[in-house]
């Protein structure tokens, strides 16, 4: 069974930055896409950005040259990387992967930018 689970989030004010985790289990991380998404608790979430097998990244076009995202394949882990951060930033950030034609989610980290 694969489980994400995602960490790193917390209070950060305004123009600050954080680095979230997302550890994978129960998959071949290294042959997976991984996928950070974001969400207002209730609402739909919005794709951020994706990294390939290899390192290659996407961004939204609203986080692209600010938000980074990286991996581990030795930690099964994927990071990401959000800098300049603003209240409207404000989400549960959450990891995906499609793995045997399912989807999977983590239970998110929320991320709160509030001065």
């Amino acid at each position: 069974q694969v489980q994400l689970v995602e960490s790193g989030g917390g209070l950060v004010q305004p123009g600050g930055s954080l680095r979230l985790s997302c550890a994978a289990s129960g998959t071949i991380f290294s042959s997976r896409f991984m996928d950070w998404y974001r969400r207002i608790p209730g609402q739909q979430r919005e794709w951020v950005g994706s990294i390939g097998t290899g390192g290659s990244t996407n961004y939204a076009d609203s986080v692209k040259g600010i938000f980074t995202i990286t991996r581990d394949n030795a930690k099964n882990t994927v990071y990401l990387q959000i800098s300049s951060l603003k209240t409207e930033d404000t989400d549960v950030y959450d990891c995906h992967v499609l793995y045997c034609g399912m989807n999977y989610w983590g239970k998110g980290t929320l991320v709160t930018v509030s001065s």
